[in-house]
């Protein structure tokens, strides 16, 4: 298996960035009640598009991951748009990554951009997500 591909909807685009963030973390990890909040992370970004908003924001989880061993299971993010583009602010809560703790299922390198969405519609918002494991 080289990918997984899911598929996120939301009424709000906060919301949506919430959901695909819980999906990546339960792509890597069996059972998110499993990560406990000992940890707070605040995320801050800015992008032209809620496109690269979302992609930038599943990718700082993912290098955090990497780089700091930690995985999340609770979010608040705020989304707004601002001159330019969105803006996105989050607190993560999770824990380090601890192998006797959390079931491992897959290790989740990247999102890609191949069939990558994400749209507005009258009912909310829509996103379809590959991610590189």
């Amino acid at each position: 298996m080289a990918d997984v591909a899911f598929e996120a909807t939301a009424k709000t685009l906060a919301q949506l960035c919430e959901q695909a963030a819980l999906a990546v973390t339960n792509t890597m990890v069996k059972d998110l009640k499993s990560i406990k909040h000992r940890v707070s992370k605040e995320i801050s970004l800015k992008a032209p598009d809620a496109e690269k908003l979302l992609f930038s924001f599943l990718e700082e989880l993912i290098y955090l991951k990497d780089a700091e061993l930690l995985l999340f299971s609770k979010f608040e993010i705020g989304v707004k748009e601002a001159k330019g583009g969105f803006e996105l602010a989050a607190m993560c809560y999770g824990e380090k990554l601890d192998m006797k703790k959390h079931e491992l299922l897959v290790d989740v390198k990247a999102v890609t951009m191949h069939h990558y969405e994400v749209k507005q519609s009258k009912s909310g918002w829509f996103a379809r997500i590959i991610l590189d494991i």
